[in-house]
């Protein structure tokens, strides 16, 4: 479960509301259903009116990227936890390489902190056969749950770290003193960070706000060595699509068809969430963005749904084909 860890020890912005406007035209497309939100509940909305922490509107705090530009221009030692969803706009060793040329110390899969969360369900799963579970890797569901469905909180796994939480306490324990920045597709996770997780020091960004910061530092040109990641896990790397945490998992081994439910898009989570404690279910794989994280706010990018979910399946495969060579 440890994956691949190399030898840890071995420049240069936007408040996420300004990124946040150039892609919020599309957000709402994907969340509206032309008569207001489910239940009353958006998670852009509930950021925008709440903001805690660096986020939001407290001017007295400097935003995420205003933080990473401190933190680079002081030259501090930062690691930087990259989501699984990556593939869809980036190539591997040329989004390390930039990440590099920003200034990171290191560059690490979320893929590795999966695996923990996996692992931590599994084992909750078999401790008692009579226990159900509705997952909590997504912010947006957590928070939809906690406005709307107060009474479904006792089968919330918060018990459990997502698969960004797991990676930042598997960092913490090399004792490095390290920055922690998670580069992902989702908005949500800055309140989880922030909110939910605020003992872990975990700054979120997302990927069109990376765009926005290599644009500003002048890191266009594709990186010319061959870069690979210093920790590493490919058997999770399935983690941002509908399903991923059950197809990454034993859980399929555990758990019948007719005990185990995969939903995504908000509209099929609030259905999924009427109807929970009456369906038999034992664990709710759930994720609130339609195709699940693939489709998250943060990503900029032409790409159907389908061809999305691709490109992580496809640098999934072939992960499992080089370990069999």
């Amino acid at each position: 479960m440890d994956g691949n860890w190399r030898c840890f020890g071995g420049k240069h912005g936007k408040s996420w509301l300004v990124i946040l406007g150039s892609i919020i035209l599309g957000v709402l497309e994907s969340y509206s259903d032309g008569n207001g939100w489910t239940n009353g509940f958006c998670p852009i909305s509930y950021s925008l009116d709440r903001g805690c922490g660096s986020v939001g509107r407290n001017k007295e705090k400097m935003s995420e990227i205003e933080t990473l530009v401190d933190w680079i221009e002081k030259k501090e030692k930062m690691v930087a936890m990259v989501a699984p969803s990556f593939p869809i706009m980036y190539e591997a060793s040329d989004l390390i390489g930039k990440l590099k040329q920003v200034g990171f110390s290191y560059v690490v899969e979320v893929s590795v902190g999966a695996a923990w969360t996996n692992a931590a369900v599994a084992e909750a799963i078999s401790k008692d056969d009579k226990s159900r579970y509705i997952t909590a890797p997504c912010p947006s569901v957590v928070r939809m749950i906690r406005a709307n469905y107060p009474h479904l909180l006792k089968y919330l796994a918060l018990q459990i770290d997502s698969p960004m939480a797991a990676t930042a306490r598997r960092i913490d324990e090399k004792g490095l003193g390290l920055k922690k920045v998670f580069v992902g597709p989702c908005i949500a996770k800055k309140f989880e960070a922030s909110e939910d997780r605020k003992e872990l020091s975990i700054l979120v960004i997302t990927y069109n706000e990376l765009n926005n910061l290599l644009e500003k530092l002048g890191i266009k040109e594709k990186s010319a060595s061959e870069n690979t990641f210093d920790w590493e896990f490919s058997k999770t790397r399935l983690y941002p699509i509908s399903g991923g945490l059950a197809q990454s998992s034993e859980i399929k081994n555990l758990l019948s068809e007719s005990e185990l439910g995969v939903v995504s898009g908000w509209k099929n989570c609030r259905e999924a969430l009427d109807n929970f404690e009456t369906s038999g279910l034992r664990l709710l794989d759930i994720l609130f963005c339609e195709g699940g994280c693939v489709n998250g706010p943060g990503i900029v990018s032409n790409l159907s749904l389908v061809d999305r979910r691709a490109r992580v399946v496809n640098y999934w495969q072939k992960s499992q084909l080089c370990q069999e060579c």
